[in-house]
């Protein structure tokens, strides 16, 4: 039975998932059927011919009538605020919709936390185990046998190697690379067009080539 599927965010992120799950329906995919957004902030009525459903107040109702969900709202300094947001919705985990792009290559062996996403032209490797709600944008490369935690986000074209050991909400950004057998902390962010030749602490926000510590994100202050 095909699934309706909703879109927790807006403009960005969100509306770049909900046209590739839409655009694969066009193509014959139909394990998820894009439907529309669960946003409260924006004030439009759709986001690219796409309904807003409702607001977070509404995901009983929406749970009730079959909906399946996918979240995308992060930011990275007050990730944990999010997380506190995501986890206050309730949502059971086998109503978290995992997504993966006809145009992706995903290993058999590979395993998805539920609610994670894999664009097109994204690849990832054998014995990579992630965690719920993660990402691999288009484009990304995860290489073999690494552990991702919950909520990690692999932005465009990033390279990440293997062996690697990824924590929770861990960012890599825009054309970065992650070399292997190194342990990405929780929190961490790697900024874009970075090479990561060493261990990053967690909340650590690295820059540069090779990338170097530049500040920590402002969750840190709170996990004292």
């Amino acid at each position: 039975m095909r699934k309706k599927v909703i879109i927790f965010g807006g403009i960005g992120a969100a509306s770049t998932i909900g046209m590739a799950i839409a655009d694969a329906n066009k193509e014959g995919y139909d394990e998820y059927i894009m439907s529309g957004y669960l946003n409260d902030m924006e004030a439009h009525q759709n986001i690219d011919g796409f309904p807003i459903l409702g607001g977070k107040e509404d995901i009983p109702r929406l749970l009730e009538e079959g909906y399946y969900f996918i979240n995308t709202v992060y930011k990275i300094d007050g990730q944990k605020d999010r997380l506190k947001l995501f986890e206050s919705l309730n949502i059971p985990q086998d109503r978290l919709a995992t997504f993966i792009s006809p145009k992706a290559y995903v290993a058999s062996n590979v395993q998805l936390g539920a609610g994670s996403v894999v664009m097109p032209n994204a690849s990832i490797s054998a014995g990579v185990k992630t965690g719920i709600c993660c990402r691999v944008m288009s484009g990304a490369l995860v290489g073999h046998d690494n552990n991702i935690g919950n909520h990690a986000f692999f932005a465009g074209n990033c390279t990440v190697g293997s062996h690697l050991e990824i924590g929770d909400f861990a960012y890599v950004g825009l054309n970065s690379t992650v070399g292997g057998k190194l342990d990405i902390g929780k929190f961490s962010v790697i900024g874009m067009g970075s090479v990561v030749t060493r261990d990053v602490e967690d909340y650590s926000i690295v820059m540069g080539s090779p990338a170097k510590h530049a500040r920590y994100v402002n969750d840190k202050e709170q996990d004292v």
